[in-house]
């Protein structure tokens, strides 16, 4: 449920509303804007009588959410989230670069791959530390070490770092990374979206390969429903019957989410076509239906890259797509 407040009531009648509210057993989630002010009532809202809750003098409207996702829903809050991580803004208009290596290799490989992106006009390193692989024998990524080399990066160069966790028991070593991904895989790992959902950094969600919208915002909604709501969502291709690319990006997504939730949409491109070739059209295009941003693999040498080398740009490639894509986006808007 949903209220908004008349433009021009003071903060004492907006607190007092909310103190009442929280009396009943909800929680309240009071969203700005300049016109007006939204309060999103969370729990048990049936005990609340919508014609008494209008009628009250600084109340203009009261409606239910419809949707099952009530925190990432834009009816909730109508304001675009914006997430800060360093000097990178993601969401809100802002559009943001993430690039690096598909794994961590070795200390040179991420610290020149970190130094090349950042040139290029990167705003966030990526970098494998912990890797899912289809194949128990495939290279696993170096872990803690990994991880290890990647806030040496960070530290080299300025930029905010993202990486994968697999399970909850691997959190403890993420004190310094700066934005927590969730891969495909464990979009509805529900025990690690209600842990991550208790820290105070970002969570870069990606969308499971065969997980539809509303499934995947509902993923969102248990990490939000744990307090966090510093949420990005990132399209990365769905499974369909073809064959030519690894995945089919569904760049519908990025306008259908736009209306449905106020959560910044990023685009991975690299993985959802498993081609470098594929990567700037498809990086271009996701810019032009108004994604906030790319994640795109770099390598140094993509053909000895450790894992995806054949998805991976080379840094010279990325600069090239990064200026395009910046300019694709600014005309799109």
């Amino acid at each position: 449920m949903i209220a908004i407040l008349k433009a021009g009531v003071s903060q004492a009648q907006v607190d007092n509303l909310i103190h009442w509210l929280e009396s009943q057993g909800l929680k309240i989630h009071v969203s700005a804007g300049d016109y007006y002010t939204v309060l999103g009532l969370v729990g048990d809202t049936g005990k609340i009588d919508m014609d008494l809750l209008a009628s009250l003098d600084i109340v203009q409207s009261v409606k239910r959410v419809s949707e099952p996702f009530k925190r990432c829903s834009r009816d909730f809050q109508p304001q675009d989230t914006v997430i800060e991580v360093g000097s990178a803004k993601i969401g809100g208009g802002n559009f943001c670069l993430i690039a690096g290596p598909c794994s961590v290799e070795t200390h040179e490989q991420i610290i020149g791959v970190a130094k090349a992106v950042k040139a290029a006009g990167a705003n966030v390193l990526r970098g494998g530390a912990f890797k899912p692989r289809t194949s128990p024998y495939d290279f696993q990524g170096l872990g803690k070490l990994g991880i290890e080399m990647l806030t040496e990066a960070k530290r080299e160069t300025g930029l905010p770092i993202i990486t994968e966790v697999m399970n909850i028991n691997q959190l403890p070593l993420f004190d310094d990374v700066d934005i927590i991904q969730i891969g495909a895989r464990n979009m509805q790992n529900f025990d690690l979206l209600k842990e991550v959902g208790k820290l105070h950094k970002p969570i870069l969600l990606k969308r499971g390969l065969c997980g539809t919208m509303k499934e995947w915002l509902m993923s969102a909604e248990y990490i939000m429903s744990e307090g966090n709501e510093q949420v990005i969502l990132c399209e990365r291709g769905i499974r369909t019957y073809e064959t030519y690319t690894r995945n089919t990006l569904d760049l519908s997504a990025v306008p259908m989410l736009k209306q449905l939730s106020h959560l910044p949409v990023v685009v991975d491109p690299s993985h959802a076509t498993g081609k470098a070739k594929l990567v700037p059209p498809m990086a271009l295009a996701a810019a032009a239906a108004g994604a906030d941003g790319l994640m795109i693999e770099v390598h140094n040498d993509p053909p000895h890259a450790w894992c995806d080398g054949a998805q991976s740009l080379t840094p010279e490639q990325f600069a090239d797509v990064a200026r395009r894509a910046r300019a694709v986006r600014e005309a799109a808007l």
